[in-house]
């Protein structure tokens, strides 16, 4: 008789739930472009994981089924690759921070599921946008709870320090440092105009450099020919 123990982790334990990591182009850019611009504010701490569309098994049983978050966050953890978020090989540290992007094909049982789920397994802040209605929700932990949080308008996430901005025309979300959350596009476009714009700041350098050296030898002819006609320049 094959126990539980004998079992290869993997087979018990899959990396993929065989879904699409999104159900169309708006909600991947979503997941794409929250994921990535985290990914740059946090570049510098080793100790932060990030990750979009990752099984999460909280617990070694198979008598609990993962969720895959569309963007996780783990304080604590080391970024590098991973099948999945198996919590038992993570140090037991769930994340702290998920985010997800709602499609036409998502379910009210589903998200209701999986908010139980957050609010289960230790998840301390649990964020939630509608592109297509243009609702935004967030939860935070208070206590041993998932509480909506109300207004959510400029609300700054307490583990992230970004600050969410909701209007008529939908959701923006701004770095600690004040810039906003960039698609991959956009931010190519941002280098571009940084990198041509010290380009310019360098030709204009150098055209000022060859006009001051072209005067300093104006300057130095000049001072040559009055030496030769016996003018002394030292003189005052």
């Amino acid at each position: 008789m094959v126990s539980f123990l004998d079992v290869d982790e993997d087979v018990l334990f899959p990396d993929s739930d065989e879904q699409p990591m999104a159900d169309n182009t708006e909600q991947y850019e979503w997941i794409v472009k929250i994921k990535e611009n985290l990914e740059i504010i946090f570049i510098n701490n080793p100790q932060v994981f990030i990750a979009g569309d990752l099984l999460w098994y909280p617990l070694k049983s198979t008598l609990v089924a993962p969720v895959a978050p569309d963007v996780m966050v783990a304080f604590g953890r080391p970024k590098g690759k991973r099948g999945s978020y198996r919590q038992w090989r993570e140090e037991n540290i769930p994340p702290q921070v998920v985010f997800e992007i709602l499609s036409p094909n998502n379910t009210k049982a589903e998200m209701t599921r999986k908010l139980e789920f957050y609010n289960i397994y230790g998840v301390e802040e649990y964020y939630l946008y509608n592109p297509k209605k243009l609702r935004f929700q967030g939860w935070q932990r208070e206590t041993k709870k998932l509480t909506e949080i109300i207004p959510i308008n400029n609300w700054i996430s307490p583990r992230l320090g970004i600050r969410f901005v909701v209007d008529s025309s939908g959701l923006e979300i701004y770095r600690p440092d004040g810039q906003k959350f960039l698609t991959s596009i956009e931010l190519d476009n941002q280098v571009q105009q940084e990198r041509q714009r010290a380009e310019t700041e360098k030709l204009k350098a150098d055209k000022q450099k060859l006009k001051a050296d072209k005067q300093k030898r104006r300057a130095d002819r000049l001072a040559q020919r009055l030496r030769e006609l016996g003018v002394n320049l030292e003189e005052e």
